[in-house]
């Protein structure tokens, strides 16, 4: 059976299933291809159940601390089953909400595994889909315009292949039905660090190992240097620095152990279960890119500002075309690239420094723009304003008071580069930094917009108005 159409998606993950809407809301006929649930990993095993379990853990934490609010319990009981259980609702819920925009906008959506094909009696150029369906039979699918958003998956390294049991990738640990009573977890990147963060907090012994010299890499060194040191204090067993040894994994009964190397010193590390966080990877492969002129580099897919690839008739979004593999960069890849294919007259275009990313551990971190470091490597001439949350007195009702904000400006224009927090909610405020980034606000702008008190979004003002030394709070 052969389907036409104006636009198919391949992927229905939140890039695919965005790109799909905003497709649709501009006049085209859509057809989504989806293999697995729409959605994609963000929504069934990434972004969503991750920050349930994360919230969940958050609670239980706090619970346990109630006395210090004046509040007294007798036994808080963590029902870890239940934690699941409330984790996979969410889970349902959104799903739900996203068929029903499937409906609303009257994409079709076609389940089966996709192959992208080249040239053929159905279609003069590449881009025609070819998709298995689950009872076997097959349809092609020939789009004006193709959109690949595959997405991406958990990277492994050689003799460390996630088993389900000793060893796991962010996708066994979301379906974890018991905690072990410890965790190694190889990679203090994003994944690595709310792991870590909420395993600790539902009361298991928690060995962070990282290769690079800080944990969070790509963000500031202040920032992964106070993250690191509430990581620690609670009581997180942090080895950066640290190369572990793959061939030299062991398991046994409830036991995996391997060596690893901090410079001279040789380590053996064990726990019950070792979580391996070291990024994702692409899914480029078995797609049917060899059918096409599609250019590939670093293992991603080449594309331009407007998500287009080598092939111009064919888009492609999200983790699979590499860069800051988050769910709201997709989505809005999503946008350019529906809005590119419709010839809006102004398309939308994304730039990498106007995106705002989080870190959902306790306390949060979250960013926009480029590190003093980063932008120090530019040749920027950079000014600093840094507040602590000690002096908010929100952060203080809340009981969350570890943290700052670190803004970094251009000494000479006084333009904003970067603005970098740890401390609660944080992932919450960096919305008002990112709005400043893109509309090339300044620090003075920041710090004389008037900001409610008592409130955590305080200490922006008060952390721009330090980059001229004008802080108002201490």
């Amino acid at each position: 059976m052969t389907i036409t159409c104006d636009v198919a998606v391949l992927g229905g993950g939140t890039g695919g299933y965005v790109a799909a809407i905003r497709a649709a809301q501009l006049g085209k006929d859509v057809v989504v291809i989806e293999q697995d649930k729409l959605g994609g990993t963000c929504l069934h095993r990434g972004c969503i159940p991750s920050k349930s379990l994360l919230r969940s853990a958050e609670l239980y934490a706090q619970m346990k601390e109630s006395e210090s609010y004046g509040i007294e319990t007798q036994g808080v009981t963590l029902v870890f089953p239940k934690v699941q259980q409330r984790k996979q609702a969410i889970v349902d819920q959104l799903h739900s909400g996203v068929q029903y925009l499937m409906r609303k906008h009257k994409i079709r959506v076609i389940q089966g595994r996709g192959r992208v094909t080249g040239p053929s009696i159905f279609s003069p150029k590449s881009g025609a889909v070819a998709v298995e369906l689950p009872d076997g039979e097959m349809e092609t699918i020939v789009p004006s315009h193709l959109i690949i958003a595959t997405g991406s998956r958990p990277r492994t390294l050689p003799g460390l292949v996630p088993d389900g049991k000793y060893i796991l990738s962010s996708d066994e640990a979301l379906e974890l039905t018991q905690l072990p009573k410890s965790m190694l977890i190889v990679g203090g990147g994003v994944i690595g660090v709310e792991w870590a963060s909420l395993l600790h907090d539902f009361g298991v012994e928690v060995t962070i190992v990282e290769a690079a010299s800080q944990l969070l890499p790509a963000e500031d060194d202040d920032v992964a240097r106070e993250l690191q040191r509430l990581l620690v204090k609670r009581g997180i067993r942090v080895l950066t620095g640290t190369k572990i040894d793959p061939s030299s994994i062991q398991t046994a009964g409830e036991q995996v152990s391997i060596n690893a190397h901090k410079g001279e010193e040789s380590l053996q590390l064990e726990a019950n279960q070792l979580l391996l966080s070291i990024g994702r990877q692409g899914n480029v492969e078995n797609i049917g890119l060899e059918n096409t002129d599609i250019a590939l580099k670093d293992g991603y897919i080449r594309v331009n500002e407007h998500m287009q690839t080598t092939e111009p008739h064919i888009y492609a979004i999200g983790d699979c075309v590499g860069g800051l593999q988050l769910a709201h960069v997709a989505s809005h890849e999503g946008v350019v690239a529906a809005e590119h294919l419709s010839g809006a007259a102004e398309p939308y275009s994304m730039n990498s420094i106007h995106i705002p990313r989080c870190v959902y551990t306790r306390p949060e971190v979250a960013s926009v723009g480029y590190t003093e470091k980063a932008a120090k490597e530019k040749g920027y001439d950079v000014k600093v304003g840094k507040f602590p949350f000690s002096a908010i007195g929100k952060a203080l009702v809340y009981g969350e008071k570890d943290g700052f904000v670190k803004i970094v400006s251009d000494a000479n224009s006084g333009d904003l580069l970067g603005v970098h927090m740890i401390g609660p909610h944080v992932t919450d405020l960096i919305g008002e930094a990112a709005l400043a980034q893109v509309l090339d606000a300044t620090p003075w702008e920041i710090g004389r917009t008037v900001h409610a008190h008592p409130t955590l979004a305080e200490i922006l003002g008060e952390a721009a108005l330090a980059v001229d030394g004008m802080s108002l709070g201490i």
